[in-house]
Order: C-alpha cells, then structure tokens, then sequence
C-alpha cells in the first residue's frame, strides 16, 4: 500500500522497474534520521489565524470543509505544476497539494484542523517507488509534526479525515459547509444534500471572496513586490525587440523573469503584435515581430506569496508611434486618466468605466469612426461603442488575476470601492482589420494601458505607476532601456598589465631620459 494515501495503491507505469526484495531491504537500510528540528512557524501565521478566526465567527457551530486541490494531469502521467487553492492558501499559507482545513465547532467557536499527507521518511518503500510523492522523485515535503510548526495550526495525517468528518457528522446537530469543485476525494466524504445544503456551500463560496475584497497590508505589500517584478520582465521584453522575431520569444523572456523573481506568471501572458493586439485574450504568441506594429504586452508576476500583478502597456516595436498610433493610444490614455479620477471610496465600482467609456466614446466620434453622435453611442440601449472597446475597465486582482469571483453582484460589481480594494484599471481600443467601419489607416490597430490600483482613504494610489504610460514616456522609456543595453554590451577595454603601467609611470619616464641639468 501506498503510505501516502491508505486508499490507492502506488502509481506505476508499464515502464516501471520492478522493485526486487533484495533491493527494497537494501533502499531501507542506513540513512540518518530525520532531523528533529522543527521548522519555524510562517513570519505571517497570525494573519493566516486571523482570517480563520473570522470564518470561525462567521459561521458558528457549523463544520465548515476548504480543501486545497489535488495534481491537475497534463498529459498521461505528467502534472502541471501544483499551485494551491485560493481560499485555502488565504486561511492556511500552505502550498502543498491534497490537503483540507476542517473548522470543528468547539463551544462558541472552532477547533482549526488542517490534515496533510503523512510523511514516513526513509522509513517506507514508498519514498523511493511513489513516483508522484516519493522525496526520490519529487524531493522534501513536510509531514504531519514539520507542518504543525509551519504553519502553526494543529495537524494530523490525511487517512484520519474520514474518520474526523464521519464522527464530527454524526451529531445530532451537526451541518456542514463545504467549498466545492476542488477535490472530488473530500467531497465523497460529505453528503451532498439538498438544495439547502448548496445554498449553505454557495455562502461559504462567497463569505471566502468577499473576505478577500478588502487587502491588509501584507497582501499590498506582497501585489507592489510582484508590480516591480513585473516591471523588470517588461523591460527585459523591451531589450529583446531589438532582436525578436515572435511573441512566443518575448513570451518565455518575461517567463523567465517570473521564474527567476517569483512562482510563475499570474496567467497566460498575452503578447499581441500587430493586429493580435484587436483579440482581447491573444494567448497563442505564435505571431511574428515586425517594425511599424505595436507590441500589446498584458503580463504580470505573481510572487511566490501567489500574489500577482496585471499590466498591461502598448509598445511601438521600432521605438516610435506613428501618428494613427498615437492618436488611437491618447484616447486609450484619456479614458484611464478619466476612470483613474473617479477611483475614490463610496464611489461605485462601475464609476470608473463610465467616466472611461464617455472619452472612448468621444474619441471615436473626433476620429469619424462612430456613425451617430457619442451621445447616442453612450445610450443605453445603444453602447455602440462597445464595437471597438468589448470589456469593462475593471476588475478584482489579488491571489486571483481575477479575484474574488464568487462574491455577490452587490457587493462586487453594483458595490461600492472601499479602502483596501486592489482592482485594474484597464480601457483600450481595438479596430479589426477587416472592421469596414474603421477607416483602413487605424485597422489592425490595438491598445491597452493596464494599471494596479489601491483604493486609499481619500482616493487611489496607482500600484503600477512606475511603468510609464504617457506616449512620450513610453518612447523614451524604449531608449533607455535600450541604451543601458548597449552599455552593457559595448566591449570594456583592455585592462594594462602591470608592467605598462610601471613602464608609463613618471618615474620610469625620468629613468629612460636619464639625470637632468637640475639633478646634476
């Protein structure tokens, strides 16, 4: 049996060595011990607490169930790589897959039990036969008493989850919220019940996101560290254009910072050259890098607090907007300036994309573009110029690119900002090329000016502001870059050896010409 999980046995492949008895007592035999320091608790722990102490008060005297997910497959017996769920990682910090916080109501509040995969050690063949968990295979991971001081909650084994539930189930007065969709495993151990019983689950679903809303000032810090990250994957883009050839190229440039500086990109990066830029969520980066075009480049870190950046600017590949550009690019801007004003508290959330959508509007109508007047366009029966805009300007970032989803419409989309909230500000303009309602200089032509924003105490503050977004700045933004990169490749010269240097010296010179007048 597969220590990890007393359920399902080891997973092997056709192609698996046998594992002869001989070998198995020999593997067994003769390593250290596992070493009993505990690691230290996450600086943050009190944080993670404090969110489970608000779920706690939420939802008294209910057993409340937040797996974090299991391994997706990609292909046959290949993974993607793990990445936790949001809710769970939000109460707990671990990243680990399989596991699952149970609250068991104990009086008036809960006793936190987070179960996690035991981990035997060197102790069970299973280390070096499991090839999705074994420490051979995929190296260290915690056990039960490594994660208990971790992530300072109290823990036990996976195999004990049954039976926890069956017996925390089988009182009287028992009801239980679960949060679905993320393990099949977990959900098996719970009735599904009736349509109260997901009414109670689509609550839980929705306190998780609307918890997360309002960020503390970990998570800003955490989203302001994946913005600069961010900005540093930009500007490798931008040193990579004098060179490339395709999206896919700058693709795996910016991949590389996000792997270098955090846990992966928060979301397929979206590099749009030429007229890929008019496709909203652009995700193939198969095109090919041409002079003249621009470079739409929607992309952002996320750290290795799984917190992520959206930005997205829109660069002139050859390091200069042509007219039709420019003039497309600063109604983009001037609508973001515009929602960027009406980012306050009490302000609704859809403010800022009406303030944004009167200047696109606007703007269509001075480029002759919309055949009415921008005030019908604006209409609401009309939103003509949703032919050229498609998306609203805002939405949630935290954990999530598109964070807390499941929160109610009221208190989301028809609700109003307050301080703490993080969301995108991000208008654009897209002209197909084969739109026939678009003058054929402006076709082909896509922008978008993407920024993260903090609803403060009197206003917002721009989390992205040190990426330049005026045309004028972009451009020379392109030089600098591109000049600091020629620095760095321009050859250093020659360093002298010592001996020329000795040789060049004043008193060698005064040796070579021999003793003057003054001297004798």
């Amino acid at each position: 049996m597969n220590t990890f999980d007393a359920g399902k046995t080891a997973v092997r492949n056709v192609y698996d060595a046998d594992v002869p008895p001989n070998l198995l007592n020999f593997m067994l035999r003769s390593w250290n011990p596992k070493a009993r320091k505990l690691p230290k608790a996450l600086p943050n722990a009190a944080s993670f607490l404090g969110r489970r102490q608000r779920l706690s008060q939420r939802f008294p005297g209910e057993i409340v169930v937040v797996p974090t997910g299991h391994l997706k497959v990609r292909a046959n017996d290949t993974y993607y790589a793990f990445r936790p769920g949001t809710d769970f990682y939000y109460l707990t910090g671990v990243f680990e897959p399989d596991c699952v916080l149970v609250l068991l109501p104990h009086g008036k509040t809960h006793e936190h039990v987070l179960f996690v995969e035991p981990n035997p050690g060197k102790t069970d063949a299973t280390f070096f036969t499991d090839r999705v968990k074994g420490e051979l295979w995929e190296g260290y991971r915690p056990g039960v008493p490594e994660s208990q001081a971790r992530y300072a909650i109290a823990c036990k084994g996976l195999p004990e989850l049954q039976s926890t539930l069956a017996a925390a189930l089988a009182l009287p007065s028992a009801r239980v919220r679960a949060l679905r969709g993320l393990s099949e495993r977990t959900e098996g151990l719970l009735s599904r019940g009736d349509g109260e019983q997901l009414e109670r689950d689509r609550e839980l679903a929705s306190f998780l996101s609307e918890m997360r809303l309002i960020k503390d000032a970990d998570e800003i810090k955490a989203l302001h560290s994946a913005v600069l990250a961010t900005k540093r994957g930009f500007e490798d883009v931008i040193s990579r254009l004098t060179t490339a050839r395709s999206e896919r190229e700058l693709e795996g440039v910016f991949w590389t910072r996000a792997r270098m500086e955090g846990n992966d990109v928060g979301y397929t990066s979206i590099v749009a050259s030429g007229g890929h830029a008019c496709t909203l969520h652009w995700k193939r980066n198969d095109g090919t890098i041409r002079q003249g075009d621009l470079l739409l480049l929607d992309a952002g870190i996320e750290g290795n607090s799984l917190y992520t950046a959206d930005v997205t600017r829109t660069f002139p590949i050859c390091g200069k907007f042509t007219p039709e550009q420019r003039a497309i690019y600063e109604i983009v801007l001037e609508a973001q300036r515009a929602a960027l004003k009406i980012v306050k508290p009490g302000n609704d959330f859809m403010a800022p994309n009406e303030a944004a959508m009167a200047v696109i509007a606007h703007g269509l109508a001075r480029l002759g573009i919309l055949p009415m007047s921008a005030e019908e366009a604006l209409r609401e029966e009309n939103q003509f110029y949703r032919r050229y805009s498609l998306h609203n300007v805002s939405h949630m970032l935290g954990l999530d690119v598109h964070d807390c989803a499941q929160a109610r419409a009221e208190n989301y989309k028809y609700g109003k900002l307050q301080p703490g909230m993080v969301l995108t500000v991000e208008p654009g303009l897209y002209f197909q090329i084969d739109d026939l309602t678009v003058p054929a200089k402006y076709r082909g032509i896509g922008v978008r000016i993407e920024d993260d924003v903090l609803v403060t105490a009197r206003g917002c503050r721009v989390l992205s502001a040190t990426l330049p977004r005026e045309a004028d700045e972009v451009e020379q933004w392109m030089r600098s870059v591109w000049h600091r990169q020629s620095v760095l490749r321009r050859p250093r010269p020659a360093r002298r050896s010592s001996l020329v240097r000795v040789l060049r010296s004043p008193v060698s010179s005064a040796l070579r010409r021999g003793p003057t007048r003054r001297s004798v």
